[in-house]
């Protein structure tokens, strides 16, 4: 099954447990949920109104 989530973010939320720190993933693409895995780097230069898919194989795809 697919799912299509709305997700503006592009990088992580931190979350301090202690004193060590978490990073939980904001942008959805981390393979690692909810933990971040720096997937959110492929964000980098999205356009502010223009809407991606993401594809398992890592590329990305502009829908209009």
């Amino acid at each position: 099954m697919t799912r299509i989530i709305h997700k503006e973010d592009k990088g992580p939320m931190q979350i301090k447990v202690g004193n060590e720190s978490k990073w939980i993933c904001m942008c959805g693409l981390t393979n690692n949920q909810p933990f971040c895995d720096g997937s959110h780097k492929k964000t980098a230069d999205e356009e502010a109104g223009k809407v991606y898919q993401y594809n398992p194989d890592g590329t990305r795809t502009e829908l209009k």
